[in-house]
């Protein structure tokens, strides 16, 4: 029987190893974020694996950063690393506990199907051969990592680009929401197409800025949810710093030069099996007119994707009681806009459940397509 390896020196891999030696009791600790207390993502490899039945055991996932997240949950795993399945786990209280008899001699396994910063990379290079594409250098994070924005629109439209509605659209904040660039990856794709007669429409009335992954330095590292420095994005908005969070005020900087008319923040969600969005309700003027347009476009969204609701969510805000650190509520607040936060299930869409994929690459990418409809909803209603 062969040696078993367990590893995660690759890019976005994180465990820590107490125990391997026995493939009926694999001894795993999650590992928190590089620079701060989060812990909930992992990544890792196991080789020698081929025929054995194994059994994992994440012994600190009771003390997880969301230990909400592990009712329900089924780790996933891939022999080749491009095909993502669920398997068995159980969770009881303190340790969670998967199972599974690898085909392969190598078997990867992960909180949820990474997107790596190689993709990453393809994805900005590929955007990039289009005409209606330039890619922007905002910057570089603090580990010296290029945070690049896509401009998109059609530059020989009638509609002059004043005219133009800004629609921004921001992802992986929290680098271990890896379905936030999935959604992104599929958005783009059809936004990019030249036969598909919603984004032509959209890209003559609108400039689309998009940043498929706000934390690169955090992606890499395997962090849940905070970048190199150990902060969390979505807590800097309202006065974020080069020393601090550079990815943040890179972005708003563009943003104030560019201005925004919608913003979509897009996330996943640890502990509810849903698609749903969070709004600025809460932010003071919160209005009639914001709240007119994100009925819109949930009603929108809602009658072109089954996969999309709105009965579970995070409920209601407290009236001028938002929290302004967060990028939604910050943009909202500062452009009078639109602004939601999309939040997408580490689990499965309880609605539609797949128990072989469980939530997935494949449908985040579908949702973020069907989004683009929601777009062209309230596009006109924008200003």
């Amino acid at each position: 029987m062969a040696q078993l390896n367990v590893s995660s020196g690759f890019d976005s891999g994180a465990i820590e190893v107490e125990q391997s030696t026995d493939a009926t009791d694999i001894r795993l600790r999650i590992r928190s974020d590089n620079a701060a207390a989060f812990a909930q993502w992992f990544h890792f490899r196991v080789q020698g694996a081929a025929a054995q039945a194994l059994t994992l055991r994440f012994v600190n996932a009771g003390q997880c950063a969301y230990t909400d997240g592990w009712q329900g949950y089924q780790v996933v795993a891939s022999e080749d690393r491009q095909h993502w399945f669920r398997i068995p786990t159980s969770y009881d209280g303190a340790t969670m506990t998967a199972q599974v008899t690898p085909r392969t001699n190598s078997i990867y396994f992960a909180y949820f199907e990474p997107y790596s910063w190689e993709r990453h990379l393809n994805l900005i290079a590929l955007s990039a051969r289009s005409d209606q594409v330039l890619v922007q250098h905002l910057g570089q994070t603090a580990d010296g990592r290029d945070l690049d924005l896509l401009r998109i629109t059609n530059a020989d439209s009638l509609v002059a680009a004043a005219q133009k509605r800004n629609i921004w659209l921001i992802a992986r904040q929290h680098p271990g929401e890896t379905m936030a660039e999935w959604f992104v990856d599929g958005l783009l794709e059809r936004l990019l197409d030249n036969n598909d007669a919603l984004s032509r429409v959209l890209l003559q009335q609108c400039i689309f800025h998009v940043v498929p992954n706000m934390n690169p330095d955090g992606s890499v590292r395997g962090n849940l949810r905070t970048n190199a420095l150990g902060v969390n994005l979505n807590r800097e908005w309202a006065q974020p710093s080069m020393e601090r969070s550079p990815e943040v005020l890179l972005v708003r900087a563009r943003m104030e030069s560019t201005g925004v008319d919608l913003c979509l923040d897009v996330h996943g969600d640890e502990g509810l099996p849903y698609n749903f969005v969070a709004g600025a309700d809460g932010i003071p003027g919160f209005g009639p007119r914001l709240r007119d347009l994100q009925d819109a476009f949930k009603a929108a969204w809602i009658t072109c994707n089954p996969d999309f609701q709105d009965r579970v969510n995070y409920g209601a805000a407290h009236a001028n009681k938002a929290n302004m650190a967060l990028a939604t509520n910050w943009v909202a607040h500062r452009f009078d806009c639109l602004a939601l936060t999309i939040e997408m299930p580490f689990k499965d869409n309880a609605d539609l459940p797949d128990p072989v994929h469980g939530w997935s690459s494949v449908r985040s990418r579908k949702l973020g397509a069907s989004v683009l409809q929601a777009v062209r909803a309230v596009a006109d209603s924008l200003r």
